[in-house]
């Protein structure tokens, strides 16, 4: 509040530190704005008129998005109904098109309830996508050749996912209220243009950037209801509420953990509970296939099951993969909790999602849009994003010359060994991001969202909150959360550094704004934040 001693004019109060441009402080982003004219200048206006960071980046989402699209192109007019080979070939393979028909949405079956024919008896998707399928199946028309009807139950299905797309941009814009301009990775990653078509995995992940807005505004029951419709989506946003519970365990939030665990459970039930209890049968289908679902592509047990010769069933590799899961969530506590700095929240969430890609049975091309906005969020920097997006292109591109050669009689395309260096390349490149996301939580100094004072611009409730329990170095001495006793000075949790048009030149403490001056960050789309 200003003083009764000094007013200013509306028109000349501060607005606080303004956003973070990534042209200035990311030598990668620097170097790619050149395509476009070069980094923002002194005298740019930032978010100014009708192109704020938040439409610019939903555009270039959707645009991203319709280019994925044109890639599909080749299986779109023929490669889908000619066999299978040339859908392989041209990496434009979908599975919309042939469940149109394989799971009897051509025949107008009802999902859960209408038994299949073959060999799985009932839908074997989760309730909230077996409901987006179903709204595309009413969408599709009922007449016209089966060809044609697949087509547009495709066309139908990606104009829905493209919203989906430009929700998920939207929201990881909107997380971080300094850094807008982060949502750029989302929008231009390459995988998401690749896969969003490929299955339905885009709802979830939407779901599930909405709820960490949520949260990052401290609303833990708008948090937990859409996790929880996430999670009636696909199983891995439940996930999430692991770092969360370990994280308000440290700050001592055990109400907000508890509204949103409450909330994220009603949510589930809301959507699961009638066909639970009208079609159980059907309901089960989802849990049943994937405990019984054979060790399959992409996953690191294949790759130890074609090395050593030894086939792996899928109860062994359930309990393999459980109990790394074990050792991973072990080692995410006391990672939480031994942290100099309590880690920020989506650092912890890209690290157990990523434990779960790791350790899975089955790594479908797909699955790399569950990481691509918590990665984002996590560690955004563009020079470490593109090297784990590249790897995760080679290997889109590999699994279906892979299947190429497999299936077709003269073995062209890529054999066995190629493919398994593909999968490698896939590990070694999530691998690559978890370790820099670790080290940046043991050496907060060099995380580049809290290099200008930030604490947890996710955290909602935990942003710039008072430890109550640690263990380890970060017990001793105790301090509070957002302090640091190595690297270099920053005052933790207030908005330290200021942009300056230098790229690296940064404020040192004692050039920082007096209390009196300094104001609530704003939001990129509506202003300064009310909050505070």
């Amino acid at each position: 509040m200003p003083s009764l001693q000094k007013t200013r004019e509306p028109q000349d109060r501060p607005q606080g530190p303004p956003a973070v441009i990534p042209t200035h402080r990311d030598e990668v982003a620097a170097a790619g704005s050149e395509l476009i004219g070069g980094p923002f200048g002194r005298r740019a206006l930032i978010g100014g008129g009708q192109f704020t960071p938040v439409r610019v980046i939903a555009l270039v989402a959707i645009g991203m998005f319709a280019l994925g699209m044109v890639q599909k192109l080749p299986c779109y007019n023929w490669a889908w109904f000619r066999g299978t080979t040339s859908q392989y070939t041209h990496a434009c393979y979908s599975d919309i098109p042939h469940l149109f028909s394989g799971r009897g949405f051509a025949d107008g079956l009802v999902p859960y309830f209408d038994r299949l024919t073959g060999d799985i008896p009932f839908l074997e998707y989760p309730v909230l996508t077996g409901l987006f399928m179903e709204v595309a199946a009413w969408l599709t028309p009922g007449s016209g050749t089966m060809d044609h009807r697949e087509q547009t139950f495709w066309m139908v299905n990606a104009g829905m996912l493209m919203v989906c797309a430009a929700v998920l941009a939207v929201c990881v814009t909107r997380t971080h209220r300094r850094r807008p301009w982060d949502g750029l990775l989302v929008a231009l990653a390459p995988s998401i243009a690749l896969t969003a078509t490929i299955n339905w995995d885009i709802l979830a992940v939407a779901l599930t950037s909405a709820a960490v807005l949520l949260w990052s505004r401290g609303r833990p029951l708008g948090f937990g209801i859409l996790l929880g419709l996430a999670t009636a989506a696909k199983f891995y946003p439940i996930l999430l509420l692991v770092p969360l519970l370990l994280l308000c365990w440290r700050a001592g939030k055990w109400r907000e953990y508890g509204t949103a665990v409450l909330g994220a459970a009603g949510a589930w039930l809301v959507v699961n509970l009638p066909v639970m209890l009208m079609a159980p049968e059907g309901w089960k289908q989802f849990y049943l296939f994937s405990r019984d679902r054979n060790v399959d592509f992409g996953s690191v047990w294949l790759l130890v099951s074609q090395r050593t010769g030894t086939s792996i069933p899928p109860e062994k590799a359930n309990l393999y993969a459980l109990m790394l899961m074990v050792v991973a969530v072990v080692a995410l506590g006391f990672l939480a909790l031994n942290a100099p700095r309590r880690p920020r929240f989506v650092q912890l969430a890209f690290l157990i999602v990523a434990a779960f890609v790791l350790t899975n049975k089955v790594y479908s091309p797909q699955y790399v849009l569950w990481l691509v906005p918590l990665a984002a969020l996590a560690r955004p920097r563009w020079r470490d994003f593109l090297i784990w997006q590249a790897c995760e292109v080679m290997y889109f591109l590999s699994i279906w010359m892979y299947l190429a050669f497999m299936n077709s009689g003269n073995k062209q395309g890529l054999p066995v060994d190629g493919y398994q260096f593909a999968i490698v390349l896939h590990l070694l490149g999530t691998l690559y991001l978890c370790v820099m996301v670790v080290r940046d939580i043991l050496m907060p100094e060099k995380d580049p969202v809290r290099q200008d004072g930030s604490d947890d611009p996710s955290g909602g409730v935990l942003d710039g909150a008072e430890d109550v329990f640690v263990t380890g170095r970060a017990a001793h001495p105790a301090r509070h959360a957002a302090r640091t006793v190595e690297g270099p000075r920053v005052e933790w949790g207030t908005p330290g550094e200021v942009e300056r048009d230098t790229p690296g030149e940064r404020e040192t403490p004692g050039e920082r704004e007096t209390p009196e001056e300094r104001e609530t960050p704003g939001d990129p789309e509506t202003g300064p934040d009310p909050r505070g």
